[in-house]
């Protein structure tokens, strides 16, 4: 279908709520992707941090196959053999001793909020429900992650927004310090900020977040749905920090391209789940499970987080000339392959730019540009991209 006629399609069947780019892609494989006028793209986008094998990755294809030949879907009224190997794979792989499994991001989030509230509640009554999360976060839009996300404009027209959540100053322990109280269940922090401008958090803010909770009861817990699964040179993004938190949030990559969440929890803290008190009929099926089981196993038997670092280390270095050269370009942002060039100006013009030649990056924040590839990205691929902004950036004309 030709995309003028694809677009039309679009506009009167489709409802308004996404800006897309008046292209529509057919086939990806690795870091690049072929549209439907056989076009070319070098993705640096990833499907916003997914695709962390590449498209259309060997394993998971195959491991997708060979599951919905068999069998796609049962319920949780029954066990789920990928389902449980996908748990054992993530406890021996984590801090964490069980996990629980949902079909997105968002469900994550909730699911984690839910645990930690039902903790609270448990341990020391309904009282104790409020969770403290950051300035700068994103964290889902459902009703109950739009409460925990900071930004106003997520939230415009959909009030009343649910109760009992706080924003403390990202990187800044005081003003968590500020906010907890006798009703504080909770302090929900992503380990990198992806929306928020692809921020690290700092180690010492994070070690202090883990005595602050120690003292007063407090669950930690980290958002690592667009940081994990080997993004940033590790393979939960808290192994940077050695602070490990009581729960945690997974997504995006976890099914190397196919819908996927989960949540882990230590011992205790899972254990105020019991048969009834949370559940979905979706997560956890066997096709996403085994989709799951095939990512995680070839991210950890090629130590893809290492690969992760080696490009992220080079990508950066490529990144900082651009800090050096342009007085309007501020900073090089992030972790391993989740990285930010922060400018002083608006960087949607940017982004236009770098698809005009054939290049998949986005902003976030208004003026960070996003770089998310794929792991299996070579150096041939950043090259590309620094000479493409290089490029970019001479023609630029900047006040």
């Amino acid at each position: 279908m030709k995309i003028e006629e694809l677009v039309t399609m679009g506009e009167t069947y489709l409802m308004n709520n996404y800006k897309r780019l008046p292209i529509s892609f057919v086939e990806g494989k690795g870091c690049y992707v072929t549209d439907t006028e056989n076009n070319k793209f070098l993705d640096f986008i990833g499907g916003i941090a997914v695709n962390n094998l590449g498209h259309s990755p060997e394993a998971v294809v195959t491991a997708i196959k060979e599951q919905a030949e068999k069998l796609m879907h049962v319920s949780n009224l029954f066990w789920i053999e990928s389902q449980v190997t996908l748990a054992k794979i993530l406890v021996e792989n984590s801090f964490a001793d069980k996990a629980f499994f949902c079909n997105s991001g968002a469900e994550a989030n909730e699911g984690a909020i839910k645990l930690a509230r039902k903790y609270a509640y448990k341990k020391f009554g309904n009282h104790k429900h409020e969770i403290i999360a950051m300035t700068g976060s994103f964290h889902g839009r459902t009703l109950g992650t739009l409460a925990i996300t900071d930004n106003k404009k997520y939230q415009e027209g959909y009030g009343p927004i649910p109760e009992g959540f706080k924003f403390a100053e990202f990187n800044n322990i005081e003003s968590v310090n500020a906010l907890v109280n006798e009703n504080t269940c909770g302090i929900l922090v992503e380990p990198v900020q992806g929306e928020g401008g692809v921020t690290p958090a700092t180690k010492e803010f994070l070690e202090a977040l883990k005595v602050l909770c120690k003292e007063k009861d407090i669950l930690l817990i980290f958002d690592e749905i667009q940081c994990g699964i080997a993004r940033t040179g590790k393979l939960f993004a808290y192994q940077h920090f050695g602070v490990e938190p009581d729960i945690m949030s997974l997504a995006k990559a976890l099914g190397g391209g196919f819908p996927i969440g989960a949540v882990v929890a230590t011992e205790e803290i899972a254990a105020a789940w019991q048969p009834g008190d949370h559940g979905t009929t979706f997560g956890g099926n066997p096709l996403a499970c085994a989709s799951g089981v095939a990512t995680l196993q070839t991210v950890i038997n090629e130590k893809l987080w290492e690969k992760a670092e080696t490009m992220g280390s080079y990508f950066a270095e490529k990144l900082q000339v651009f800090v050096d050269t342009y007085p309007w370009v501020k900073e090089v942002k992030g972790l391993g392959l989740m990285m930010g060039l922060e400018l002083e100006i608006e960087g949607a013009s940017i982004v236009q730019k770098a698809f005009n030649e054939g290049i998949l990056i986005n902003c976030t924040a208004g003026k960070v540009l996003r770089f998310v590839p794929p792991l299996v990205v070579e150096k041939e691929d950043i090259d590309i991209v620094i000479d493409a902004l290089q490029e970019i950036f001479t023609e630029m004309e900047v006040e």
